[in-house]
């Protein structure tokens, strides 16, 4: 009964009386390019638990798609809708006979009909690739998890003589093993560790591992292969593994009691879903949309991950453990208690746009966590994240991408130091490496010096106006010279990007360090060229989300900027034979699949026809979402893809990098309650929407009109923070 009531600590504080978890269909995602993650987690926990399967390639970034036929057993951590490959580490199999020590050796066959999954349980049935008649003949592997803990429920075909479990430390998802060790202590409980080189450069995984049979016999078969002998049994074999970043003796630490079943284990991850999801209590016109909906904000919440300890040491950007004052307490916290949490797993290029504006209103006491992670980084590694993954800075994708988070992080309050974050911006952008060196000589990223350097350009100066706004924020109570003169240079860099517009084709293009364009031979909007991240000058004519009224004037004024965007969702839709996969998801040359193209349909909103932008929000919505396994049009991207359409179903979308302007664009849910934090909630009820009427005729704020419908419509932040009731009247 202590135990009980030990463990009931770690469940949520408030449960939701409503089953949200039940309106989720992880399945969402795995099939065509969706590359989600599927197996049991917890909301930003450090465990994403589940199969691995043989085949590798860019659609088993997660180790997992739906195609996949045969798994080679249960990874510990797991990404989730990303364009590259790694993790999958500490991979336990269960095995009832002799193997073959290698990854094809270990591969099992497995069936769709044959597994379950929800959110934080997985299972199914290994041995079989057709549904089975009889369970009983196949070993059935069942996971839940906790914030550091995954468990497993082995139950072995009746009878079975050999009950053994392989614990293979080499077969990942894509790395390559450096060193790994497993070590027993006493005979229920192990230690190990696993060092390896992927997108990760130096990943350190420590585990723990306890059982709930004593192992008979363990035996090392071939190198970073272990095999653990157990006394055949009909009762289920539980396996309880606990990872840290930092040591050995800490995964024992962050190991959930021993008394722990996998039921409530299991109920616990399901209560703790529920609470998470139960921030925005929505209801629909159909079970389709709530279907899509409740999935896009589990897929959301999977990261970013949580990666420290319970006690709060960490592993830093520098690979130096940092350890906390912190005494180990008598149970392990839930995820983002009291305390600042180093975070992993920012995907920023792909989540600053959606996904961080989206936890600053329905996750508030996450954000001080997430500048804590970034500010601590910063001193590691001397510069913001860029794409930090397991302790490990992988500069993947372009941009200074954390600026805008953090940025919009301080303009909204969650910032203790404002100054130090501002700092940390301004050094991170005034930097000499991935072309900020030529951004402070040029102005732009020289294409003779760099690839994909009218991509960087842009997404240099989008974050040099967010560390602008930050900026100009501290210093209208500050006095600080030096800082005002950097804040001057940036807030000029920023807005030069017409210097890159290029009248002859009306495009940006890239330029050369002496000042010349590109060459304009076999010039072609349609195709992706050097300077091009995953899209083409379509798609970043828009991308100056910092200055719309400053872009409208470059290209002539809002009637030809109008006809230009016209022109974007009826261009021809074919790419070049170069172009990267990721540019999918098209409406003409509209790229929904990719990130930069995510907030060009609010932009007529902004330019004075809110009609087109709802017109082409439901479109999105209805044509390139839906509840089957190829219900996403390009990768998830870490919650990017699912925030996009969450943000768009309540009704609004952060344009800006940062500071909380939410445009108006369509309203998807019948009524959606969201907890905004401090016990406030913030009502938005749609009256008389239908297939036909996704036009706002008008909104009104507290019962006080929002604006005029014919224009852009605002809601702001504050208004939303402050709690209330936002009622929007729909019309053909």
């Amino acid at each position: 009964m202590r135990f009980k009531l030990i463990f009931a600590a770690l469940l949520p504080m408030a449960v939701a009386a409503q089953n949200f978890t039940q309106y989720v269909d992880p399945r969402i995602g795995t099939g065509d390019h969706g590359h989600v993650f599927v197996g049991a987690n917890v909301p930003f926990g450090m465990i994403n638990a589940g199969p691995t399967q043989l085949e590798e390639g860019w659609d088993w970034c997660s180790g997992y798609h739906e195609s996949g036929t045969k798994i080679i057993g249960f990874g510990q951590i797991h990404l989730s809708g990303t364009g590259c490959s790694d993790l999958g580490d500490v991979t336990i199999l269960p095995v009832t006979g002799n193997v073959e020590y290698s990854r094809e050796g270990v591969a099992t066959p497995y069936c769709h009909d044959n597994e379950e999954v929800r959110p934080g349980y997985y299972s199914v049935l290994l041995g079989t690739d057709k549904k089975a008649d009889d369970a009983s003949k196949f070993i059935r592997t069942e996971v839940t998890a906790a914030a550091r803990n995954a468990m497993y429920r082995i139950t072995y075909p009746k009878g079975a003589q050999v009950t053994d479990l392989i614990v293979n430390l080499k077969d990942a998802v894509s790395d390559n093993i450096r060193h790994s060790d497993l070590n027993m202590i006493g005979d229920r409980l192990c230690v190990g560790f696993r060092n390896s080189h992927g997108w990760a450069y130096d990943q350190h995984c420590y585990f723990g591992m306890r059982f709930s049979r004593p192992v008979k016999e363990i035996t090392s078969p071939a190198q970073h292969y272990y095999r653990l002998s157990f006394e055949p049994s009909d009762e289920p074999l539980i396996v309880t593994v606990a990872l840290s970043p930092v040591s050995e003796s800490n995964a024992l630490h962050n190991m959930l009691p021993a008394a722990a079943t996998f039921d409530m284990t299991r109920k616990m991850a399901d209560n703790k879903w529920n609470q998470f999801l139960s921030r925005v209590q929505a209801t629909f016109q159909n079970d389709r949309d709530r279907r899509i909906f409740y999935t896009a904000m589990y897929h959301f919440m999977v990261a970013p991950q949580l990666w420290d300890d319970a006690n709060g040491d960490w592993r830093g950007a520098d690979n130096r453990v940092y350890r906390t004052d912190r005494p180990w307490p008598a149970i392990a916290p839930t995820p983002f208690d009291e305390h600042p949490r180093y975070l992993t797993t920012l995907s920023l290029w792909d989540t600053y746009r959606a996904a961080a504006p989206l936890s600053t209103i329905i996750l508030p006491e996450m954000m001080p966590s997430v500048a804590e992670t970034y500010l601590r980084i910063f001193r590691e590694q001397g510069k913001l994240p860029v794409w930090h993954l397991m302790s490990q800075e992988t500069n993947c994708m372009v941009g200074c991408p954390a600026v805008p988070v953090l940025a919009d992080a301080l303009l909204k309050g969650f910032v203790s130091d404002s100054l130090a974050a501002i700092k940390a911006m301004t050094a991170s952008l005034l930097m000499d490496e991935r072309g900020l060196d030529d951004m402070k000589r040029y102005g732009y990223v020289c294409n003779d010096n760099e690839g994909e350097s009218l991509s960087k350009t842009l997404e240099y100066m989008l974050a040099d106006w967010s560390a602008v706004q930050a900026g100009k924020a501290y210093l209208k109570n500050h006095n600080d010279e030096e800082l005002a003169k950097t804040i001057d240079f940036l807030d000029r860099r920023c807005h030069s990007y017409p210097q890159l517009y290029d009248k002859r084709v009306g495009f940006f293009r890239g330029k050369n360090s002496d000042g010349s364009f590109e060459s304009l031979e076999g010039f072609n909007p349609n195709h992706q060229t050097r300077p091009f991240t995953e899209g083409n000058a379509w798609q970043y004519l828009w991308l100056v989300p910092h200055d719309v009224e400053g872009l409208v004037n470059l290209l002539g004024g809002r009637e030809i900027a109008l006809r230009r965007l016209d022109s974007l969702f009826v261009a021809d839709s074919q790419l070049n034979a170069e172009a990267q996969p990721d540019i999918s998801g098209l409406i003409g040359q509209y790229a929904h699949g990719n990130e930069p193209s995510h907030h060009i349909v609010y932009l007529y909103a902004l330019m004075g026809q809110p009609r087109k932008t709802a017109k082409l929000v439901r479109q999105i919505q209805r044509e390139l979402y839906t509840d089957q396994p190829a219900g996403l049009c390009g990768n998830e991207d870490v919650g990017q893809m699912s925030a996009w359409y969450v943000l768009s179903a309540l009704g609004f979308y952060q344009v800006e990098p940062c500071g909380g302007r939410y445009v108006m664009g369509s309203p998807l849910v019948k009524e959606a309650t969201l907890h905004v934090g401090g016990g406030k909630t913030f009502t938005i009820r749609t009256h008389g929407a239908s297939e036909k009427a996704i036009y706002i005729k008008k909104a009104l704020l507290n019962g006080r009109p929002l604006g005029n419908p014919k224009q852009a419509l605002i809601l702001n932040h504050a208004d939303i923070v402050l709690g209330g009731t936002l009622d929007v009247y729909m019309g053909k």
